[in-house]
Formats: C-alpha cells, structure tokens, sequence
C-alpha cells in the first residue's frame, strides 16, 4: 500500500511539474507592441532604420506596421488610417506616426495618452484630430528630454530617427511618459467639416480612394444616406462637382456587372463609390477632394 501511495504521489508530483511548465508558455504576458506608420515609403532604408533604433532601446518588442505608403505629406490620411486602426489594439499600445510636413520648423513633438489608455508619438499637426474626436484625450506631453532621443545632435529632417522611434520604444518597454517632457494644454486639429443635411439632401465630399482599387470615399455616413429613404436596390442620382451619376445603392460590388459603377456603404459605415473589378477614380477621372450631393428621395 505503501509503495502504491508514494508512487501515486510522484505521479502526481510529476504531472503537476508538466502542467506549470507549459502554463508560462501559453499564458505569458505579450510582448510591448509599437504600431508603425509613416509616409517614408520602401524604397530606401529610412523604415528599418526606425525600426533598428526601436529594437536597440526595446530588444523584445513587436512592431506592427500599419502602412509606409501614406500619400506624402498628407496629414488627413494620416488621421483617417489612425482612426481607422485604433479600435483594433488594446489599451497600452502605442503608436509611432510620421507624417510630418512641417519637420524641423515650430511644430511639437508630442506623446498623447487617449482617454482608452493608448499612447500616440508623432508630430503635433492634426494627425489625432479623429482618434480624439471618437476617444478623447487624457493628456498631452511635448517631448523635450534629450535621454528620450538618439544622437548626440538632433537632425532637421529627420525626427522619425531621432525622436519618435525612440520615444516610442521607450514608452512601450514601460518607462514614465511624464518625464518625456511638459503638458501641452491643446492639440493642434484639421478643419474637418462634416457632411450637412439641408431640405435638398445630403452636402459632404470626396476625402479620398481607397488604397489602390479606386474606390471613392466620402464623409458621408451611411445612416445619413438610409436617413434621405432610400434602400438597397435603388437607383440614386449622385451629384459629383458638376457631374451627375445614377448608381445602383447596393451591399457588395458583385451585386453589379463587371465593369459598372455602384453606391455602397464601405466597411467604416461610410458611403462609397465604385465599380465592380475597375476604378471608379480611373474611369471617370474623379480625385478628391470632390464635392458630392446626394438628394432627398423623390427630389
């Protein structure tokens, strides 16, 4: 009985060694995350050197890339990419943006921490404008300490090195970002005006195309456009500059012929334009900005 019991002790013993070597492996802690996007595009070593300078300060970080082929010094597509991406990633991520026109003139660099407990490290020149108008903000800091930066002289054109890698590496392997330097009471944001509801229909614009289909992308919100009592199936007159559409209001573009246009609501609930297989951009040679009017049912 005896030899029975031991034996079923180190059994037991032995199984629970096993059980709490493979916990760690599955339940360990992820490593600090830093979402990557720039304007610099790939064709030269400017995105790897960010990165080498990331990894130099936070060895076992993981980067993530959201893209390197924002359109060059467009701060809008900077925020709408931002915005678009956020809701994605847990409290505690941090982002490192540059899209940044105005390098080495008065405008800060600044980390902000959003009210969903993300941090931002990019230049101060409207890129939060949509994050901040969805999540709010806790707080602002304008980076100013020299042990946060890499190089014994910053560069003029080049704070993506200098700067904001290395401030984001620092905050996401945990260190103070208070003492990244002082608060900033406001940020700067875009002028962005909403698409207006008036007796007529719907006033918004053309803000963009999407990536590299040529689609086009509006600030109008599809429960604007359900608001004017439309429904899928119909025809609705679209009103492009001074250029007039009938397009199917469709939910996917093989709702349509290969080859013909359509109005749909896109993946961010807003109303877009395209054509089934092709461009809508290319073919009908529409680039934003655009106005766009879409009138009241029965107009």
């Amino acid at each position: 009985m005896k030899v029975r019991f031991y034996l079923a002790i180190s059994c037991l013993a032995i199984l629970l060694l096993v059980v709490s070597a493979a916990i760690p492996a599955t339940a360990q802690a992820p490593p600090p995350t830093v979402v990557f996007m720039t304007d610099f595009g790939v064709v030269d070593d400017s995105v790897a050197i960010c990165k080498g300078v990331m990894y130099g300060i936070a060895p076992n970080l993981r980067i993530v890339d959201i893209t390197h082929q924002v359109t060059p010094f467009s701060i809008f597509d900077g925020a709408r990419f931002l915005s678009g991406v956020t809701p994605y990633f847990s409290a505690g991520t941090v982002f490192v943006v540059v899209v940044d026109p105005g390098v080495g003139s008065t405008r800060k660099a600044v980390v902000v921490e959003t009210k969903r407990g993300q941090y931002f490290v990019l230049p101060d020149n409207g890129l939060m404008t949509l994050v901040e108008k969805r999540d709010g903000i806790a707080g602002v800091r304008e980076i100013t300490n020299p042990d946060w930066m890499v190089g014994a002289k910053i560069s003029s054109t080049f704070h993506g090195r200098d700067i904001f890698s290395p401030v984001g590496a620092h905050l996401a392997r945990g260190d103070d970002w208070t003492k990244v330097g002082p608060e900033v009471k406001a940020l700067v944001l875009l002028d962005l005006a909403p698409a207006q509801l008036d007796e007529r229909g719907l006033h918004g614009k053309v803000i963009a195309t999407d990536g590299p289909f040529g689609n086009l992308v509006t600030n109008i919100d599809g429960d604007q456009l359900l608001q004017l009592g439309y429904q899928r199936g119909e025809e609705i007159s679209v009103k492009i500059g001074e250029r007039e559409f009938k397009l199917p209001f469709v939910k996917t573009f093989s709702d349509v012929a290969i080859g013909k246009p359509l109005l749909y609501i896109d993946s961010r609930g807003r109303v877009g334009l395209a054509v089934n297989q092709a461009s809508f951009s290319a073919l009908y040679d529409v680039r934003p900005p655009q106005t766009v009017m879409v009138p009241r049912k029965g107009n």
